[in-house]
């Protein structure tokens, strides 16, 4: 790779991983923001609630916006607002104010697509593939570092502390972006369809404060119904309005061409299988072990995670070179199923913390191998002037599945005890290895074939990703 291809890479994945370490940061801490606010605990998880919110209605937006007026210039100004939100946490006086600083991080969701449509912008095609393996690893990375080092840091420099941290990275981001990135991609012609984006933000909405609520609001409580009924009735009418349109937010058609429709629906169940497994994990390694857990300190527990995070970095940096020998799409399988079976190990065999750091470990290679593969297959797979709002809906689509992996694991887990039970976090477990495995059927299943068009989208070229 050039030095200039190198530059490049570096400064976007610097600033993609500012706010990876944001995606779970907050998690660790709950506790002591609820102790400091004097709120409840239902009250302080809508700090988790608004990012993954903010983050799936900016994402598809702003990357239709950067298609439009030009990545570089919307990849900045995004990292800018997420920065103003770390500021802003830190010195939050209320719980109010640190939602509203958590929205302005989750804003930062729209990064990761934004940061693939830069990569294909501005380095040779053969590096492309490479590059998209690198930043996938770090947003993989990143999400799972973000729960390992938010309880050490809060410890040495108290909860507001943390947001330092992606702060001065985002900071260090965008002056190597402002060096070293040109904004010289194709542009789509168009606006950002309003109606559509309102619909689209509707549906979110009312789809993800359920999935990330109805645990401590009941699942049959008149709330939680109704927001999944306006989902319903949002989501009908977002699809209506989009396949309509003259200039559409989202080309559905484009998007539901079988190069592309079962990368995504992979991605939707990936993504409920990744929080799933490492969302949770730690949560078992410190369960009592009367309680069927491993009882390791919140130290021990963080370093039980360290082969997960080496396995998905080593792969996601190593994508590049194995897509040399095998197609994404394989790549794609592959990562699926090591996770399938990772999930499936920790399932029957978690009596000692070594054989979860094992799983882990295998989880983590499968994982960087299906960020890596799924998102550069969407690349590859649609036209340059549309990349940054279908890597948008794929990224959304592993929010979703994030959020229902949450909801299912945390009824599984604790529906017998506040704390869960051993039972509980492996079957759970073995959730997630059916819906991994299935993500792998899924992409194995279809072959590519010419994607539909629309006159609003070009004739993509498709390759064998």
């Amino acid at each position: 790779m050039s030095r200039s291809s190198t530059s490049i890479l570096v400064a976007i994945a610097v600033a993609v991983s500012s706010i990876a370490l944001l995606q779970n940061l907050v998690i660790p801490l709950v506790p002591l923001i609820q102790a400091e606010f004097g709120v409840t605990a239902d009250a302080a998880s809508w700090t988790m609630t608004a990012w993954l919110i903010a983050a799936a209605v900016a994402t598809p937006t702003l990357g239709r916006v950067g298609d439009l007026r030009g990545r570089r210039t919307t990849f900045l100004i995004t990292l800018g607002v997420t920065a103003a939100g770390d500021v802003l946490a830190a010195i939050a006086p209320t719980l109010e104010v640190l939602i509203v600083a958590r929205v302005l991080q989750g804003v930062g969701g729209a990064l990761f697509p934004l940061a693939y449509g830069l990569l294909r912008d501005a380095l040779p095609r053969e590096r492309v593939t490479g590059a998209i393996g690198v930043v996938s690893a770090v947003i993989g990375i990143g999400g799972a570092a973000g729960t390992v080092l938010a309880g050490p840091l809060a410890d040495l420099v108290g909860w507001r502390g943390t947001f330092a941290v992606p702060f001065l990275v985002a900071a260090l981001g965008a002056f190597l972006t402002l060096a070293a990135v040109r904004d010289s991609g194709a542009r789509a012609r168009g606006r950002v369809n309003a109606l559509s984006s309102v619909l689209l933000s509707a549906w979110l909405v009312a789809l993800l404060v359920p999935l990330s609520t109805g645990s401590r609001w009941g699942w049959t409580s008149p709330v939680v119904l109704a927001l999944f009924g306006v989902a319903v009735l949002a989501f009908s009418a977002w699809i209506v309005s989009e396949l309509r349109a003259k200039e559409p937010l989202v080309d559905l058609r484009l998007l539901a061409s079988p190069a592309i429709w079962p990368v995504n629906a992979a991605s939707l169940l990936i993504g409920a299988g990744v929080f799933a497994f490492w969302g949770y994990l730690p949560q078992f390694l410190e369960l009592s072990a009367s309680a069927g857990g491993s009882g390791l300190t919140v130290r021990d527990a963080g370093l039980m995670l360290v082969p997960m995070l080496i396995g998905m970095s080593g792969v996601g940096f190593a994508t590049g070179a194995l897509n040399r020998i095998l197609s994404l799409r394989t790549l794609l399988v592959i990562g699926a199923l090591l996770m399938g079976l990772s999930g499936a190990s920790a399932a029957l065999a978690h009596s000692s913390p070594w054989q979860l750091a094992l799983a882990g470990a295998g989880f983590g290679i499968g994982c960087g191998l299906a960020y890596a593969a799924s998102a550069g297959i969407v690349v590859q797979s649609v036209p340059a002037a549309v990349t940054g709002v279908a890597t948008g809906v794929n990224a959304n689509l592993r929010t979703i599945g994030s959020a229902i992996g949450s909801a299912a694991t945390g009824a599984i887990v604790f529906g017998e005890a506040p704390h869960g039970t051993g039972s509980g976090f492996a079957t759970a477990w073995g959730l997630v290895a059916v819906a991994t495995i299935l993500a792998g059927a899924i992409v194995w299943a279809v072959r590519t074939r010419p994607a539909v068009t629309t006159s609003a989208t070009p004739i993509p070229e498709l390759v064998e990703a």
